[in-house]
């Protein structure tokens, strides 16, 4: 049964409606949370609030989190039905096609950095002014970073470069939050079992020029990572934390 302290606790989550965001908003919905689940599709939003049956503990909110303004309506909408926001999972992101850096389509590159960077920094911004203006002030704001913001993958340079830029925005949010009682913290995930990564299992490229394939971890794991330390006490914060499949070629020389 969820304690008090979570059953009045209000989560933002972006990229909500599939994968590592629906996995983190169903596991903070069944620890009692309040959660605004944002995505782009709403009838995706929708089939997850279905799951859930959370009542009214659960908003679906359509959002676009490369649309500065789409990103303060969902802070907006997230304030009005509860009055105050202690935790962001900023989970949004895309990839870019899997080609030579020397092929990559510009839009491409754009659309990464406009929703891994850009979208990541406006709803930081946004969940900044809302946690610093409440009573009591502060809360909990976690960046979805990747193994990639440690080592890359062969022809990832958006991904990575973007996921390497998302450590910065942690560190630094991190350091102007704790006059506020804003704690930032950083999970990066290694081959969790979603639709995105489920690739990984049938064989990709490894740095060495081989393809192979990589095993997988389930993704509640990550759900049950994500409200571990949402639930830390606000004294406390998990900077970095790596949430990977145990037997991944991350780690050593393959």
């Amino acid at each position: 049964m969820a304690s008090k302290e979570s059953a009045a606790r209000v989560a933002v989550v972006t990229g909500g409606n599939a994968g590592i965001g629906k996995a983190a908003a169903l596991a903070l919905l069944g620890d009692g949370w309040r959660v605004a689940i944002a995505g782009r599709r709403r009838e995706a939003l929708e089939q997850v609030v279905a799951q859930a049956d959370a009542g009214d503990r659960v908003l679906a909110v359509p959002t676009d989190v490369t649309d500065a303004a789409s990103v303060e309506a969902l802070f907006a909408a997230t304030l009005k039905a509860w009055g105050r926001v202690d935790l962001l999972f900023n989970n949004a992101g895309i990839g870019a096609p899997a080609v030579p850096l020397d092929e990559l389509p510009l839009d491409n590159w754009r659309q990464v950095v406009d929703t891994n960077l850009n979208g990541m920094f406006y709803c930081i911004q946004q969940a900044f002014k809302a946690m610093k203006a409440q009573t009591p002030m502060g809360g909990r704001i976690i960046n979805n970073g990747s193994i990639s913001a440690h080592a890359p993958r062969p022809f990832s340079i958006a991904y990575t470069a973007t996921k390497h830029a998302v450590t910065g925005l942690t560190k630094s949010a991190a350091l102007d939050g704790r006059k506020y009682d804003i704690a930032v913290g950083q999970i990066d995930i290694g081959n969790a079992g979603t639709d995105m990564a489920n690739r990984m299992a049938r064989g990709v490229p490894q740095a060495n020029g081989e393809i192979a394939p990589e095993p997988l971890m389930d993704v509640d794991i990550v759900g049950q990572s994500v409200l571990y330390m949402a639930n830390l006490p606000l004294q406390a914060n998990v900077l970095f934390h790596t949430v990977m499949a145990t037997k991944m070629p991350f780690v050593g020389r393959g």
